[in-house]
């Protein structure tokens, strides 16, 4: 079967999450960059990895790499490219997208008008056409320039990946899937620990976590552009695919994962959102000041991305509403706590430093992944141990 180069875009700053759930699915990584893990695959490396993969933004098809600093050199190097063997006669293809950093050619406008005459030119000479009518399956094209080197890709994925298909219910300042999925992988956390988000929103964080417990595909429930790819990827890897992670499901298991929010709308969309993703059973909601957070048991978790104050008007707001989250967590024996915020003033008003900060990019905003750290709990007796000991 046909190997391909695929490029997964990612958060900047997540890169090492997201290659460890490329070799987890058995894939061979080739480049790690800013944003970016490139990976090698066949057809059905493309169903899976655009299925399976929970932190990705979305799965290209990397069609070829060349330098240009001038348009000719752009519209030559893209009309090298193979394109007959993606893009089939019928196919409807146009650039998406194209984005320019650091390069001498930098109208996007410019560099997707040339690369589209490009496709056709090389097109027209190999299926003996003058016009394309472009009925067939799309076929969009995305364009990155990075200091004068050109990457071309396919987009495989269509919609983000982010788009799981269960949030079309959003708070004010909703993260991504994609975002919260990662940041639950960057945390011990696991699916016989507690789990606690006081400012829930629409659920993303304890929705994703749900998903993760059960084993849940996060692609299961949406469409993807190269489903209708079958000049190149076998319907049947699709149904395949999708069958490999229905097996995996394991819904039937007993979790504690915890979602609460002032706003008593808000965590009636999340109830919804989580119905959707066929994990409501699994998840308390509960409208709730974080003021109120309390839990008996001991060594469980905190995931949250509390208020930021991004209006001016919301900031007066936050050295209260930090301070109350540190209180809360002080009542807490032997938990851990990992928020997200752009608030820089975040551990002053917690009352403790934090044992780890990671810095990453949620879209343009600079944000901090402050991670407090509890106590691993002890590790449990098996009955091996217990005889031994009688």
């Amino acid at each position: 079967m046909k190997t391909f180069e695929l490029v997964a875009p990612c958060h900047f700053g997540l890169e090492a999450v997201l290659k460890r759930e490329i070799y987890d699915l058995g894939y061979e990584i080739t480049l790690v960059e800013d944003g970016r893990v490139t990976f090698e695959g066949d057809a059905e490396a493309i169903c899976r990895s655009n299925i399976f993969l929970r932190t990705a933004e979305r799965v290209l098809l990397l069609v070829g790499r060349f330098k240009a600093t001038t348009f000719d050199e752009l519209f030559e190097g893209i009309k090298a490219l193979p394109w007959e063997s993606y893009i089939p006669v019928d196919g409807k293809f146009w650039v998406k997208k194209a984005s320019s950093i650091k390069s001498k050619l930098f109208s996007s406008s410019d560099i997707q008008s040339i690369v589209k005459k490009a496709i056709v030119e090389r097109l027209k000479t190999k299926y003996h056409v003058e016009w394309f009518e472009e009925n067939g399956a799309s076929y969009p094209i995305r364009v990155f320039l990075l200091k004068d080197e050109v990457m071309v890709t396919l987009d495989t994925s269509g919609e983000s990946l982010h788009k799981r298909g269960y949030r079309t219910m959003t708070s004010k300042a909703p993260l991504t899937e994609t975002l919260a999925a990662a940041l639950i992988m960057l945390t011990p956390w696991r699916k016989d620990r507690i789990f606690v988000d006081p400012f829930c929103g629409s659920g993303t964080f304890p929705i994703e976590a749900a998903l993760m417990a059960a084993n849940i595909a996060p692609g299961m429930n949406r469409n993807f552009t190269a489903e209708n790819w079958t000049n190149l990827i076998d319907k049947k890897l699709w149904y395949e695919t999708v069958e490999e992670a229905n097996d995996q499901i394991t819904t039937d298991i007993t979790v504690d994962i915890q979602g609460y929010d002032i706003d008593g709308d808000v965590v009636k969309a999340a109830r919804e959102n989580a119905k959707r993703a066929g994990v409501e059973h699994m998840i308390h909601f509960q409208q709730r000041p974080v003021c109120e957070l309390h839990h008996p048991k001991k060594y469980g978790f905190i995931i949250t991305n509390p208020p930021y104050g991004e209006r001016l008007e919301d900031k007066a707001a936050l050295p209260e509403l930090y301070s109350q989250i540190g209180e809360a967590y002080r009542g807490l024996d032997a938990w851990s706590m990992y928020l997200i915020t752009s608030y820089d003033a975040a551990e002053q008003y917690i009352g403790r430093k934090a044992d780890k900060n990671r810095k990453i990019y949620n879209g343009m905003l600079k944000t901090y992944f402050y991670q407090f750290m509890g106590p691993k709990p002890p590790k449990r007796k098996n009955k091996c141990d217990i005889r031994e000991n009688m």
